[in-house]
């Protein structure tokens, strides 16, 4: 039998969504934020024409029956889907976990957003290797970096550098540690035939390779520090919810005089205002400012007219578990 109470929740969450979906539709978008929209154990994004749902359900009859409706409710309402992949984030199995084809066509292996095209491989890792909610801070890198040199560390699949590179930016070093990630960072400058400078990707632990950089003196005119809430190696801790401030004390010295440097923060139990009270407190040393901060798009989100529940820890002043900030650096 069908779910029937998910139908109007994602009717509703379609019909918000319905400006961004004209066709054809290349871009990537989240379709149920069911978090916040009624049915926490199931998120729908779209990454061109590839569905995925996230399921979060434990596994169970109920848990897949929910994402069966899912499926067939949007091969339905969008006619353009080629591809469905669920990824069973509890699933014992890390093939399911990383997500499991629902039919013959294969996943799209490539989005656009705001004139980039990115390179995508949906059944990599649990996630879809492109994080939704740094929307606007592509937009941003995009729109403000041209002539200006850019680090981006835990730089992942790189979207954040590409965007810059993509923005006019005349140097974007794309730093993580795996080798792998960087690589799909290579292919989307391919897709949009940008240059590949082989020694601006640097695949390295974080805390040496920062520790590197600054003892050659590098300067960037914009730093972006978008972490895993939580990582342990022998070289450092990352915690987002304890030691936000270590690593902005750590890549400040490589931000030149007037730079920025952009901090996300995902923690999800640490509270808006318990960052922003960090951030104020970093800024007394006369060194850093805040200039602003960045949303989170109302497709991750949620809409207020499909709102249901909040966050287990309130974000303001932000508003979304992902903290966007950018601040200013004087040395």
């Amino acid at each position: 039998m069908p779910h029937p109470p998910l139908t109007p929740l994602l009717t509703s969450a379609l019909t918000a969504r319905a400006a961004l979906l004209a066709p054809p539709c290349k871009a990537a978008y989240r379709l149920f934020a069911g978090f916040y929209e009624g049915a926490p154990d199931l998120a729908a994004d779209l990454y061109a024409d590839t569905l995925v749902l996230h399921n979060y359900a434990q596994p169970s009859a109920a848990g897949a029956e929910g994402v069966r409706h899912a499926a067939a409710f949007y091969r339905a309402a969008l006619p353009f889907l080629r591809s469905t992949v669920v990824k069973h984030r509890h699933a014992v199995d890390a093939a399911d976990r990383r997500g499991v084809v629902m039919g013959d066509a294969p996943p799209a292996t490539s989005i656009t957003e705001d004139g980039v095209r990115y390179r995508i491989d949906v059944l990599a890792a649990r996630d879809a290797g492109f994080y939704l909610d740094t929307r606007a801070v592509r937009a941003l890198l995009k729109r403000e970096m041209a002539g200006r040199t850019v680090l981006n560390t835990f730089a992942y699949t790189g979207s954040l550098g590409v965007a810059a590179l993509a923005g006019g930016a005349v140097r974007v070093v794309q730093l993580d540690a795996s080798r792998a990630v960087l690589n799909v960072a290579k292919d989307s400058c391919t897709l949009n035939g940008l240059p590949i400078h082989r020694g601006d990707y640097i695949a390295d632990d974080f805390w040496v390779a920062t520790s590197r950089l600054r003892r050659a003196d590098a300067r960037f005119d914009c730093v972006i520090l978008d972490p895993p809430f939580f990582a342990t190696a022998p070289t450092g801790t990352v915690d987002l919810a304890q030691q936000a401030d270590r690593l902005i004390n750590k890549v400040r010295p490589l931000v030149a005089d007037g730079g920025r440097l952009i901090a996300i923060n995902n923690a999800l139990f640490l509270s808006g205002r318990a960052f922003m009270t960090l951030l104020e407190g970093l800024c007394t040393s006369g060194f850093l400012s805040i200039e602003t901060t960045i949303p989170v798009p109302d497709d991750v989100t949620g809409y207020p007219a499909t709102r249901v529940n909040g966050p287990p820890v309130d974000p303001a002043p932000f508003n979304h578990a992902t903290k966007i900030a950018v601040l200013r650096v004087r040395r």
